[in-house]
């Protein structure tokens, strides 16, 4: 019984000294390092070495002069995807195009994949939205895009937003604009923005 002790205790300690502090990890990557990783974890989790995020998801909490700093949120969807094809974005990132969207959103949106549906990762909610074409970041032609993809779904006057980003499609590059249409815009996106696209095209 001793040496059973000893030797779960030995696999504690090696399981402890694989963990980085602001990292997040999925049960079956911890348990290459632990005989009895659910009894491991659940000693872990009670004397606060890690956090547990979701079902078969946890963090190592990564101190800073203000206390323990919460997972990136790209490091949480990474780990929850199990890969890195995915673009986390959020309605935010309009107002940087200046076209009247100036509410601040709690909403976090990833493009990927793998999954669809609302997820809870660490207290906050993803927005997980499952699509065969997305770009690697966000850029001006992609957000025009999205925005009017996502219309309908904002809190502003929707048709003062939607005057105001056709006016400034016509002033984005238009071989990007139209490759982010042609990749990334549905069918009403696709029909709004071709006489901005008409328009870039006889301004050449």
């Amino acid at each position: 019984m001793h040496v059973v002790y000893l030797t779960l205790m030995n696999k504690l300690t090696t399981l402890k000294q694989h963990l980085k502090p602001g990292k997040v990890y999925r049960r079956a990557e911890l348990s290459q390092w632990s005989n009895a990783v659910d009894r491991h974890l659940a000693q872990l989790v009670e004397e606060g070495s890690i956090k547990k995020l979701s079902p078969g998801l946890y963090y190592v909490p990564r101190q800073t002069v203000f206390g323990a700093a919460p997972p990136d949120e790209k490091e949480l969807v990474r780990s929850f995807l199990k890969d890195d094809e995915f673009l986390l974005t959020t309605p935010n990132a309009y107002n940087s195009l200046g076209v009247g969207t100036t509410q601040l959103y709690n909403k976090r949106v990833v493009y990927n994949h793998k999954r669809h549906g609302i997820f809870n990762l660490g207290g906050r909610e993803f927005y997980f939205h499952s699509k065969h074409r997305f770009p690697k970041k966000l850029s001006p032609e992609f957000l025009v895009v999205d925005l009017l993809n996502n219309l309908n779904s904002l809190a502003e006057d929707t048709d003062e937003v939607l005057r105001k980003t056709l006016a400034k499609a016509t002033s984005l590059n238009r071989g990007k604009l139209q490759q982010s249409v042609m990749r990334y815009g549905n069918s009403k996106t696709k029909a709004l923005l071709a006489p901005a696209l008409k328009e870039a095209l006889h301004a050449i």
